[in-house]
């Protein structure tokens, strides 16, 4: 072995009390910027709707007050979901980032309904958009802003897997995609005359506020369900146990996911003519081998003889 490898292997992996001050400093500064953002957007849209009165303006309008109303949530779930282990809660506290999620999913569900309801009505009895200009170039604005915040987002998320922040994320993609179709209501209505096209567009829009919804769900509910990781993330955890060359097998790989923490637990076959001190050391590499793998991870490892693992119902590895 050699001195890097040696150095490597007496280094202690990233635990999750070693990374948590960075990712609590990256989630409140994603929700405060998230917050800012959804102000600056609800003022000026706010401003523009009431001159120019396009459904599609609503709609985005909707969306942004929805925004902020999210945001404003996701600081207080942010602020529950980092507080430390405790004894009555051994596991943490992230899960409730995923029950923000879900609250945040009704208000945006009600919200594609009545932006639903103001198109169908218009489309009913159709009305000319005014001050068109005004609205695009309130809108460009909107897009850079937007654009600004989703990228630093999807840092955050990239390096903490925080619910909350990709729910809030969620919602500014699908700003972007808005954005463009009220520009493109706003000109076939306002200078084109087709003013049909504004409440068709906020139909557009009510349907991808709706997609955006579901799509919070699905991740909260998956991470309130404690679902496994995905297939690729099992089979490197497995690659990585497996590579030890001291390592028969494992199996009952379980995984789960809560807040920004993860937790991964399995059983480590060994030579059963070891002693206990050395499949101890064996584990504790295969463990810093994982952590590094996964930041952040917390990892059991159970240490078995090969060939005395028990077959379940819920055995997957």
């Amino acid at each position: 072995m050699s001195e890097q490898e040696a150095a490597r292997k007496d280094t202690p992996g990233p635990t999750p009390e070693s990374i948590a001050p960075e990712y609590e400093r990256l989630m409140r500064r994603a929700t405060l910027a998230a917050v800012a953002v959804a102000v600056v957007l609800i003022a000026t849209k706010g401003t523009v709707y009431w001159f120019t009165g396009s459904i599609a303006m609503l709609g985005t309008l909707t969306d942004s007050l929805l925004d902020g109303a999210a945001s404003l949530l996701n600081l207080f779930a942010v602020r529950a979901s980092l507080v430390p282990p405790d004894e009555e809660h051994r596991f943490g506290h992230g899960k409730a980032e995923a029950l923000a999620g879900l609250g945040q999913s009704i208000f945006i569900f009600g919200s594609a309904g009545y932006i639903t309801f103001e198109a169908v009505t218009r489309l009913l009895d159709p009305r000319p958009v005014e001050n068109s200009a005004a609205g695009i170039a309130v809108v460009v604005f909107a897009i850079v802003l937007t654009l600004g915040l989703v990228a630093y987002q999807r840092h955050v998320v990239s390096r903490t897997r925080s619910v909350a922040i990709e729910a809030d994320s969620i919602h500014y993609r699908g700003d972007l995609l808005m954005n463009l179709s009220v520009i493109a209501a706003l000109i076939l209505s306002g200078w084109l005359g087709f003013h049909w096209a504004d409440p068709l567009f906020g139909l557009v829009i009510a349907g991808l506020i709706g997609w955006s919804a579901a799509k919070i769900v699905r991740n909260a509910f998956n991470q309130l369900m404690d679902r496994e990781f995905s297939e690729e993330e099992r089979e490197r955890i497995k690659e990585i146990a497996r590579q030890h060359p001291e390592v028969v097998n494992l199996h009952e790989l379980k995984t789960r996911t809560s807040g920004i923490y993860t937790f991964i637990q399995f059983h480590l076959e060994m030579d059963g003519a070891i002693t206990l001190t050395e499949a101890h050391r064996i584990a504790e590499e295969v463990e810093r081998e994982v952590m590094e793998a996964f930041p952040g991870s917390e990892v059991l490892i159970h240490q078995d003889p090969a060939g005395t693992e028990k077959i379940t119902r819920f055995q997957r590895a």
